[in-house]
């Protein structure tokens, strides 16, 4: 007879190939027909809260694999939360306003785009960003994310927009606004000011030059240091203070030379003129210079140059000599050009002598008309013609290229030539708004709150605090029309701005219901309050300002705007997690907002993920030309290897990806989905409600394999509290692929395939297996979400009344199952299994045996290991004796082995003899037996006991 009829051999229709590109779609169509992501929120109605609040993606264009990343490691932690019972709602949201979406409106108007009027253009951009949102709510739910996504946040909803101008009403009334005249980034490119976020550093070669500004002994001073250089310049020359700048053409804005009030100045006669020049940096600056035979004539004291009067190299005005803390021996001369209208040091020094913040530069970074030799040219292309100028008029000392980090505006331009690229910013004072940073001590509310919180990794904490504590006032407005407009009124009659609380909340309501646009629809008179004047003049006749709103301080209160909205969420939330380059962008605009309106921090968890990187760790993106289209690799790989690959490393490093890394990560998907399916196919005829046999009545190797799944159970649960899910990745793979389909099934298989179907061995083993596949199945059910849904629908006696797998609870621990004891008997045990292994390779080499179970072993050891090995030579209980153990047909324990035997290199005193074991193989468990062959039994005695019970 075909005795494979009688073998109890697996069997399931759960597939061993996933066609996850086929297949996951459709199982996001059934939680969503199940309403799954509700399910979750029903059973754990009652469950104490964790909160992750999604920073919301920006709408415009598709995801691409960094996107994908952060979604997938937000919905494993909301997962795992749920599944570790908690209430874990999760809101998907988008970021609307902004620069990217106007720009691509103006790309796609073309020579149109001036002839649009702002309501016109900013209907374009709504039905722009609403096309995204679309697009990318499906691929992020391609992504197998559950969550809100029917109703989630979006910026420019009304009722967002009104909100955002209730929190900027809110700034204002504590009296934090205001406006200025001072330096801001500025992209002169797309005509804005630019956030400190909104900034990408990199290596710049800049022009580098030394320019003397000639000293006015006429003006300025006391009258002790004047006598005294008077008195050097009678006798050594004309004396010249010396500067150096990397911008040579912040030149022209030069009002100042500042020099530190402690370092020594030295004064350097050289053909017949004298220079100024910090002690500290004379020999670098005689260097460069080539100054060679100076002599120094005298020193002074920063502070004693204070007051006098230097005069500017190209327009002969005055430059004042001032001090300042923030002059350094880094490099230079100790004589820093001060430029007030150019940067935020010199800005502050100007206003504290009164001096004019001069900034000649328009919005297309342009000189102005009113700059002599260089006006209508473009600030750098200016840099030649300004150190050809200097060197004309006799005052360029020294000019050389300089490497240093220079800021670029962080989007993309395109440049004359078609290409595209991120070029530099400038620092220019424009009338501006801000939020100060010193008002009612928000810097230090802030820096207070930071410690409060939990950073992770634990580095960004000291990154954000150190931002926060040297960031500027923060500048809020922007010269565009996407966004929500400041709700600032200006005085036909005086000039006088009109910004208070109760006028932006009243505006506010005007934006709810008709949306920001009415900013751009309505007149003056329609959305100011009835009766408005102005409290300087008394005029009643107004202009709007014309600046909108940060798109930081957009998303920075939707603390405010979403969870404080919810009443299922609330504020503050548990978590905030993103890029690590969230610490200048969404973390530091959302703490800013939160304190400086509610005195606390928005968040209580900041946990940060790295960049996606190329198999070479180069940044992953189309410019680099290493990126794959999110579409490309989901039909190549699947959501679910996607998922994988995320839990594979440590995500707050960067993580590498490549075709080849994915198509490893697909490897180890495929072992852990061939161990689930034998488990699946092992429990064919399994009902967990009469089968399953109680713990303690379990087989050896059985308990042994249970609390190997304790163990990864309790490592699991550990990494899910720590984020770590590259430990329950690799914890996973070891799982499958050693503890149990390398050891655990090829040690069963012979109880699960040949003994009788419902007696105590096998149904030992499938409990076990049921057991471990439900701890597993649960356990994975956050990284592997479309996987775990399909193991628990072919697993026997699952609860019909939850909805889903990620509608349970993770497994409890359960000390009963761990015995370690047993683990190290078996380990023990499995030591000396591989050593015969080690011996059935050579007579397979040797063709004495062809299969293991052809061989009879003969084992001599030490005395301890001997005592060991007989103890447990019958000791596995369920027919799994040591000759089993070894897979081999028989085995005998001597005290001595002589002749052929092998000795192990690993276990001291262990021989180890084969030969062809006697008997016949058993046709229906390929086993030998010398109870089996001609004129004696067709199969052996075990075998037809069996059967002879299956009758």
């Amino acid at each position: 007879m075909d005795y494979k009829d009688t073998l109890n051999l697996p069997g399931t229709s759960f597939a061993m190939k996933a066609k996850l590109s086929e297949n996951e779609p459709k199982m996001v169509e059934r939680w969503e027909k199940d309403k799954v992501y509700e399910e979750i929120l029903k059973v754990h109605a009652k469950d104490p809260k964790f909160v992750l609040h999604d920073g919301p993606p920006y709408a415009n264009g598709n995801i691409h694999l960094g996107t994908a990343m952060n979604k997938i490691i937000k919905d494993m932690i909301v997962k795992s939360k749920s599944m570790a019972g908690r209430l874990s709602p999760y809101v998907p949201g988008w970021d609307c306003h902004g620069l990217p979406i106007e720009h691509q409106v103006d790309v796609e108007l073309g020579a149109k785009k001036d002839e649009v009027d702002s309501a016109e253009k900013r209907r374009l951009c709504r039905r722009y960003a609403e096309k995204f949102i679309d697009i990318q709510r499906d691929e992020f739910k391609r992504m197998l994310v559950l969550g809100e996504w029917e109703n989630p946040y979006v910026t420019m909803t009304y009722r967002y927009e009104a909100n955002i101008a209730r929190e900027l009403g809110k700034f204002v009334k504590a009296g934090s606004v205001y406006r200025a005249d001072k330096p801001v980034w500025w992209c002169p490119y797309h005509k804005t000011a630019l956030a400190e976020a909104e900034l990408e550093y990199d290596v710049h070669s800049s022009p580098s030059i030394y320019v003397r500004f000639p000293w006015d002994p006429d003006k300025g001073g006391d009258g002790k240091i004047k006598d005294a250089l008077k008195k050097i310049v009678r006798e050594k020359g004309k004396l010249y203070f010396i500067i150096w700048t990397t911008t040579p053409w912040t030149i022209p804005g030069n009002m100042a030379i500042a020099l530190h009030p402690d370092f020594d100045y030295v004064l350097a006669a050289w053909k017949g003129e004298v220079y100024v020049i910090a002690e500290g940096l004379a020999n670098s600056v005689f260097e460069a210079a080539g100054m060679e035979g100076r002599e120094i004539v005298g020193r002074f004291k920063g502070s004693e140059f204070e007051g006098l009067v230097a005069l500017h190299p190209l327009y002969g005005r005055d430059s004042l000599l001032v001090t300042a803390d923030y002059v350094t021996l880094e490099a230079g001369t100790g004589c820093v050009h001060t430029a007030p209208g150019h940067g935020r040091d010199d800005y502050e020094t100007g206003v504290r002598y009164n001096i004019p913040i001069y900034s000649p530069v328009d919005e297309e970074g342009k000189f102005t008309d009113d700059v002599e030799f260089f006006a209508g040219q473009f600030v750098f292309d200016a840099n030649k013609n300004v150190i050809a100028k200097l060197d004309e008029m006799d005052h360029l000392m020294h000019k050389e290229n300089y490497q240093h980090e220079y800021p670029n505006c962080w989007r993309p331009h395109k440049r004359p030539d078609g290409s595209t690229g991120k070029e530099p910013v400038l620092s220019r004072a424009t009338p501006q708004w801000f939020i100060g940073m010193e008002h009612d001590g928000l810097r230090d509310k802030a820096l207070a709150e930071i410690r409060k919180c939990q950073w992770d990794p634990p580095w960004g904490e000291e990154r954000i605090y150190g931002m926060i504590e040297n960031r500027p006032d923060w500048c809020i407005s922007r010269q565009r029309v996407w966004g929500v407009p400041i709700v600032a009124f200006h005085c036909e009659g005086c000039g006088e701005v009109l910004i208070e609380s109760e006028v932006i909340f009243h505006v506010a309501d005007i934006f709810e219901e008709r949306g920001a646009d009415a900013w751009y629809t309505m007149g003056p008179s329609e959305l100011l309050p009835a009766g408005t004047r102005c409290k300087k003049c008394g005029g009643r006749d107004f202009n709007k300002d014309n600046a909108i709103l940060d798109v930081w301080f957009d998303s920075g209160v939707s603390f405010a705007c979403v969870c404080e909205e919810r009443d299922y969420l609330g504020s503050p939330c548990d978590m905030y997690l993103e890029g690590s380059d969230q610490h200048r962008g969404w973390f530091h605009s959302s703490l800013l907002c939160a304190v400086g309106t509610r005195g606390h921090a928005p968040y209580k968890i900041v946990l940060t993920h790295g960049y996606t990187v190329d198999a070479e760790g180069k940044k992953y993106s189309k410019s680099s030309g290493n990126y794959i289209p999110m579409d490309v690799l989901i039909k190549d790989f699947g959501a679910e290897v996607l998922r994988m690959w995320v839990a594979s490393e440590n995500f707050r490093n960067d993580v590498k990806v490549s075709p080849e890394i994915l198509r490893g990560i697909s490897q180890t998907y495929r072992k852990v989905r061939n161990t689930l399916r034998y488990m699946l196919g092992n429990l064919k005829d399994f009902d967990p409600a009469s089968d399953s046999i109680e713990v303690s009545e379990l087989l050896p190797l059985d308990r042994w394999m249970l609390s190997r799944v304790e163990r990864f159970k309790r490592k699991a649960l550990k990494a899910y509290e720590k984020w770590e899910f590259h430990h329950i990745y690799h914890g996973l793979n070891q799982l499958c692929t050693v503890d149990l389909s390398a050891l655990y099934f090829d040690l069963v298989r012979d109880r699960l395939y040949c003994e009788t179907p419902d007696g105590k061995p096998r149904r030992s083993a499938q409990t076990a297996i049921y057991m471990a596949l439900d701890s597993i199945t649960r356990l994975m059910a956050p990284v592997l979400a479309y996987t775990a849904e399909e193991v628990r629908d072919f697993t026997p006696g699952k609860d019909e009344s939850m909805k889903s797998v990620h509608c349970l609870n993770f497994p409890e621990l359960d000390d009963s199952l761990l015995d370690q004891e047993l683990e190290n008997k078996v380990a023990r045990a499995l030591a000396f299994q591989e050593e015969v292994n080690k011996v059935v390779d050579l007579a397979q080499k040797s063709k004495l045996v062809g299969h293991p179970n052809d061989a009879r072993a003969y084992i001599s050891a030490s005395g301890q290991d001997m005592e060991f090995l007989r103890s447990i030579e019958n000791g596995l209980g369920g027919g799994e004796t040591l000759a089993r153990l070894f897979r081999v047909s028989s085995l005998a324990l001597v005290d001595d082995l002589e002749g052929e035997a092998v000795e192990s290199a690993e276990i001291e005193g262990l021989k180890i003899k084969l030969e062809k074991a006697p008997g016949e193989k058993c046709p229906r468990c390929w086993f030998y037996s010398e109870e089996v062959g001609e004129g004696k039994s067709e199969i052996c005695p075990r075998c037809a006991e069996v059967l002879g019970k299956s009758a």
